[in-house]
């Protein structure tokens, strides 16, 4: 009795930090995209391309100039843009972190984690990418990635909730000499 009170206990408490949603999609564009070679890269810079409002980025490597030029010149264009990436970038070299940072682009740490793993775009609050592909040259040329782009406000809020909690324990990108 002692045991099955106590598995209870923790299947309560354990309920409390759960993090799964469930959600239905219907008739919600999605595009998928295999690499090595298969035009994710270019996927995602035409997603951030047609950008109107925001774009909120979590990356856990982040190394593609392609894609952090796209997110400059969508700043440029009016677009709020804000990253959050993996404390790794704090002292890796050659960055899309320290690019953005230096083009005006609020640029956060998330060290909350062992890893910030997130591979995440939320687009103009309707549209998420997201999937195992790193914003990295390699990620596209050289390693076995898959990215989804998927069309839908519901699905979009939930990331962007969940970013906005990442966000929450984050810190500025400070750099170091």
């Amino acid at each position: 009795m002692y045991r099955v009170f106590l598995l209870i206990i923790f299947l309560v408490l354990d309920q409390s930090t759960t993090r799964a949603y469930d959600l239905t999609l219907h008739n919600a564009p999605a595009h998928v995209y295999f690499s090595p070679h298969g035009d994710a890269q270019n996927a995602l810079v035409a997603s951030i391309n047609q950008a109107k409002t925001s774009i909120y980025v979590q990356a856990y490597s982040f190394t593609s100039a392609p894609i952090a030029q796209a997110l400059v010149d969508a700043s440029r264009r009016g677009v709020h843009v804000e990253a959050i990436l993996d404390k790794s970038q704090r002292k890796a070299t050659y960055t899309g972190a320290t690019f953005l940072k230096n083009k005006g682009i609020p640029v956060f740490i998330d060290a909350a984690h062992s890893i910030a793993h997130n591979k995440v775009m939320v687009i103009d609050g309707q549209t998420v990418v997201t999937g195992s592909f790193n914003f990295t040259k390699a990620a596209e040329n050289s390693n076995a990635e898959n990215l989804l782009i998927i069309k839908d406000k519901e699905l979009a809020r939930l990331y962007l909730e969940n970013w906005q909690k990442h966000r929450d324990h984050s810190e500025g990108l400070i750099e170091t000499d």
